[in-house]
């Protein structure tokens, strides 16, 4: 099987398992119980993770920030690019690489362990979806949760820079807190913010399409796994450049 069939394959499935899932969610009754615990496992759950994270990227910024500018004097410098970079880039990124990692991973080898004890095709046999009942929740909870984790890696991410900036570089703390609120705008902080919900489905659909087509034997659920997880890093990756020039032309054009 080539690389190029398994990219088409991918794409295709994918697409097409969003596209049912999307459909579900407006046919009959919907699973909030099972949303609400996708939600807390994400969200909850992933927030101390997600917390170590970002503060350290913010503190290792504004500590290598602050290195490199102090020879050529731009320390002042230091409170604008390490806001900007975290709100805009590395907080949602982090954040979003993070979950993939820790939520994506379990949500693709929980639904391949179902594929393979066969309690989707059990649930088929009871006449209900497996979209609805297993990929939906999946899919909304991730979509809910990881924005509200995208606005605590934010605060962590800038808090770190902060207590950087003033312990080790000696920054005066009223002076890195007013030029942060001069740098960021609503729009700086939007750009971030929207792209968390595209990170999210990303994550979700690409963890429950391979968790759904594990063929055969536990084994093949380790590989799925490892294959969730790099796709949706990946895909992040890719994806955070093509949102980032988005909604750079959506700024000029307005």
């Amino acid at each position: 099987m080539t690389l190029t069939y398994r990219f088409i394959s991918l794409i295709g499935g994918s697409s097409l398992l969003f596209k049912e899932t999307v459909r579900q969610i407006f046919r009959g009754k919907y699973e909030w119980n099972a949303t609400f615990y996708q939600i807390y496992a994400v969200g909850v759950a992933s927030f101390p993770v997600v917390m170590v994270t970002t503060m350290s990227i913010g503190m290792v910024m504004a500590l290598q920030f602050g290195i490199g500018l102090a020879k050529f004097g731009g320390s002042l410098y230091i409170p604008k690019i390490v806001s900007l970079s975290v709100i805009k880039e590395f907080g949602p990124v982090f954040a979003s690489i993070m979950v993939a990692a820790r939520v994506g991973s379990g949500m693709t080898s929980e639904i391949g362990s179902m594929v393979v004890t066969e309690q989707v095709n059990a649930i088929q046999a009871l006449g209900t979806s497996p979209i609805k009942k297993i990929v939906v929740p999946r899919v909304v909870g991730l979509f809910i949760a990881l924005p509200v984790l995208c606005v605590a890696a934010n605060i962590l991410g800038v808090l770190g820079g902060f207590i950087v900036g003033v312990h080790d570089l000696g920054l005066d703390p009223m002076f890195y807190y007013q030029k942060i609120f001069e740098t960021l705008k609503v729009s700086d902080y939007l750009s971030g913010f929207g792209k968390t919900f595209f990170f999210a489905l990303m994550i979700s659909v690409f963890a429950c399409y391979y968790g759904l087509n594990v063929k055969v034997g536990t084994k093949e659920v380790g590989y799925a796994t490892t294959k969730s997880v790099v796709t949706s890093c990946i895909a992040i990756m890719i994806g955070d450049y093509f949102l980032t020039k988005l909604f750079w032309l959506f700024e000029v054009w307005i």
